[in-house]
């Protein structure tokens, strides 16, 4: 899409310091972070919505699943387990779908928000 800010980022187009990439996703730091850890996992194909997914993106979806735990690890809000079975850390993933859903730009994107209790008292 010719004006797509995530098809331009995705091209080179403009520039971002990307935390992963392969040939199919990028992911990137949100440049109006929701907590002390936000990035997101965009695929390099324009698909506008999850609304408009369908069979034939499951295994990029199942991907950016997949992907989310790994990267939240090394950007520093992994979920783990201690030896006494004890929980730490977390992070939420979320795609904003629609204008009623809170979908700026709209080119499938999933956030991934982590950090101490990042979904209370921040935007």
């Amino acid at each position: 899409m010719e004006n797509c800010i995530f098809c331009k980022i995705a091209a080179k187009q403009i520039p971002s310091t990307p935390i992963y990439e392969d040939d199919d996703l990028i992911a990137f730091h949100d440049i109006n972070p929701a907590a002390p850890i936000h990035f997101l996992i965009v695929p390099k194909q324009h698909i506008a919505t999850l609304a408009d997914c369908g069979e034939q993106h499951a295994a990029l979806l199942g991907k950016m699943t997949l992907l989310a735990p790994r990267l939240a690890k090394e950007q520093g809000c992994g979920f783990q387990l201690d030896e006494q079975g004890h929980a730490s850390g977390g992070f939420k993933t979320l795609f904003n779908t629609g204008p009623d859903g809170g979908q700026e730009v709209y080119h499938l994107h999933m956030h991934v928000i982590g950090g101490p209790k990042p979904w209370r008292g921040q935007r």
